[in-house]
């Protein structure tokens, strides 16, 4: 696999968590976790793309390259493209948006979402999805929905239960029977060129319906494809309550050694 960019996005500002990248979690910064799964990627190189000041003094000291961006930008992925724009990347080049409150990601999620990327030269993004196997998952509109074409490629994103049932959800709305439904990781792989040309575009139609800036790419023709993770995808750091249990999971591990044994 040839080289890609591993990007962090890290924000400091955050409407339920103020400060959350450098939240405390056994004895480090949430983004000094995210940093060292991404850093045990394949990347080539892994850079933390930030608006401020206060991440990079902490993030600079460890080791990790640190760009600093704009504080105005309306997404990561807006975010991303200026990252690339600033580093003077080639179309070609690959980046892999590694979310700055996933500490518990696999890095061979990372690796995942990248390979599906080179793998199709015709599409601008990859990204990756996990069946759903419980109605009320289904039916949550905070989890988002991807339904694929036959290669791999999306058809549409949804907060939506799709695709609809028309018979079973009519009959037994409370089952589901088959695994045709998908739930989108937000984990995204972009060719440099894709990123160039999405900062210029003013949000779709469908986009600011649905709340999903993916759609973007969708309407303006590219192509993204979807790989099923290899495995489970574990939840990210959105509230105190997610906190809580990072650190509890998190904290055990770092009270173990090596040998799994606890220290």
């Amino acid at each position: 696999m040839q080289d890609f960019i591993a990007v962090i996005p890290a924000r400091f500002a955050s409407t339920r968590l103020p400060g959350k990248p450098l939240l405390d979690i056994a004895g480090e910064p949430m983004v000094a976790h995210v940093w060292r799964r991404a850093s045990a990627s394949a990347a080539g190189r892994v850079v933390v793309a930030t608006d401020d000041a206060r991440i990079r003094d902490v993030m600079t000291p460890l080791g990790a390259e640190v760009v600093m961006t704009r504080d105005d930008h309306p997404s990561g992925t807006d975010r991303l493209a200026e990252v690339a724009d600033t580093l003077g990347l080639a179309d070609d080049a690959v980046l892999v948006n590694v979310q700055g409150d996933e500490p518990l990601l696999p890095a061979t999620l990372i690796d995942q979402v990248a390979a599906r990327l080179m793998d199709d030269p015709g599409a601008s993004i990859a990204t990756l999805a996990e069946p759903i196997g419980d109605v009320e998952t289904l039916f949550n509109p905070n989890v988002v929905k991807v339904v694929r074409a036959l290669s791999g490629r999306a058809l549409y994103f949804s907060r939506a239960p799709i695709p609809w049932d028309r018979e079973a959800f009519a009959a037994r709305p409370e089952l589901l029977e088959t695994d045709a439904w998908l739930r989108h990781i937000g984990l995204y792989a972009y060719r440099a060129s894709f990123l160039d040309e999405y900062r210029h575009w003013a949000p779709s139609p469908l986009e600011q319906l649905e709340q999903l800036e993916q759609l973007r790419a969708l309407h303006h023709g590219h192509a993204i494809q979807v790989a099923l993770s290899r495995e489970p995808h574990p939840a990210g750091v959105d509230t105190a309550e997610d906190l809580a249990r990072v650190r509890r999971i998190l904290g055990q591990e770092a009270g173990r050694d090596d040998k799994g044994e606890c220290r």
